[in-house]
């Protein structure tokens, strides 16, 4: 195998969820690119026909299903139809997520607990569904934040302590399975790349945070795509547990 074999997904099936829309799709599209079935989980269905319609482009097939991963039926639900219909799950790409950004005085048990139960909890009840039908050699992929990592301006303390959660997260089920069942587990902490949920920011938010960043610009989406690919291909195959950051360097200022 060369090494731009390496990066090849031809023949794997991958998972991703939050494919309905923003970097989910880019994600969906990039591992069709390398090769990779996928199916697509998120609650909005009929958004991830225009994602499926990108993945059967690059030749790829696509399955979607409605899921809540706040909801663990859901995930298990999202999991076993993959499994009917490919069968066999090589790659979860973990990005279902949603933000606030509401005053930690005012912010409401219901907000936080709403966060956390989708960008954390929902995170391990895929990882888990999907831990249980993964063979060696699989991969998951956990899409933090550097918000996780470090702050950006913004209130958003159940966002950020949802991300830090997932790098946690992240470490343990690597070490847990790893060795033993031969997944690896990795997260990206992606800086800020112009999304559904960034369009919720105040005006001029994004262009505000460039001087942080050593690149001076926010990222392309498929700039992180190709990441994940990485991540999930055998060119990464002696990495797990770690939290690699795609931020244009504003981690290191």
């Amino acid at each position: 195998m060369t090494v731009p074999d390496m990066f090849r997904l031809d023949g794997k099936v991958a998972v991703v969820t939050g494919a309905s829309s923003g970097l989910g799709v880019a994600f969906a599209q990039g591992l069709a690119e390398a090769g990779a079935d996928l199916a697509l989980g998120a609650r909005r269905v009929e958004k991830l026909q225009d994602t499926a319609a990108l993945v059967q482009a690059a030749g790829r097939r696509a399955l979607t299903v409605a899921t809540d991963v706040a909801d663990p039926d859901s995930c298990t639900q999202l999991v076993a139809l993959a499994m009917e219909e490919f069968g066999r799950v090589d790659i979860l790409v973990n990005n279902a997520g949603i933000g606030t950004a509401v005053p930690a005085t005012r912010e409401t048990p219901e907000q936080f607990r709403g966060v956390i139960d989708v960008n954390l909890n929902g995170c391990y009840w895929m990882a888990q569904a999907c831990g249980r039908v993964m063979q060696p050699g699989s991969s998951i992929i956990n899409i933090s934040s550097v918000l996780g990592i470090t702050t950006a301006g913004l209130p958003q303390a159940a966002y950020a302590a949802s991300k830090a959660g997932l790098i946690g997260l992240t470490r343990d089920l690597a070490q847990q399975w790893t060795g033993r069942k031969g997944i690896r587990v990795n997260a990206l902490a992606p800086g800020f790349f112009a999304s559904e949920m960034t369009d919720q920011y105040p005006p001029d938010y994004l262009a505000s945070q460039n001087g942080r960043t050593p690149m001076g610009r926010t990222g392309d989406p498929a700039e992180l795509a190709a990441t994940v690919v990485f991540l999930a291909s055998d060119a990464a195959g002696y990495i797990t547990g770690q939290t690699l950051a795609v931020d244009g360097g504003m981690t290191i200022t």
